[in-house]
């Protein structure tokens, strides 16, 4: 009886080990995932906030660019 005793707690000890090692792989992760979604956030406020510099930038090259193609159209017509 001692040495089945003695495999069952060899046993219960090896389990024990074992939801220690996944619990801390599940704290890991779960701190590697509110790093994430902090992460995310921030991103997406900070795109939120920032202001569009490329728009401003492509309406007066639009601007630039009919104003270009209505001279010529002028030039060939009065020819």
């Amino acid at each position: 009886m001692n040495k089945i005793d003695e495999l069952v707690d060899i046993l219960k000890r090896n389990e024990r080990e074992e939801e220690k090692c996944k619990n801390v792989i599940v704290w890991v992760l779960a701190i590697l995932g509110a790093v994430a979604a902090v992460a995310g956030i921030a991103y997406a406020v900070y795109r939120f906030f920032t202001p569009d510099y490329l728009e401003d930038f492509e309406d007066d090259f639009d601007d630039d660019f009919d104003d270009y193609f209505d001279d010529e159209d002028g030039e060939e017509d009065g020819e």
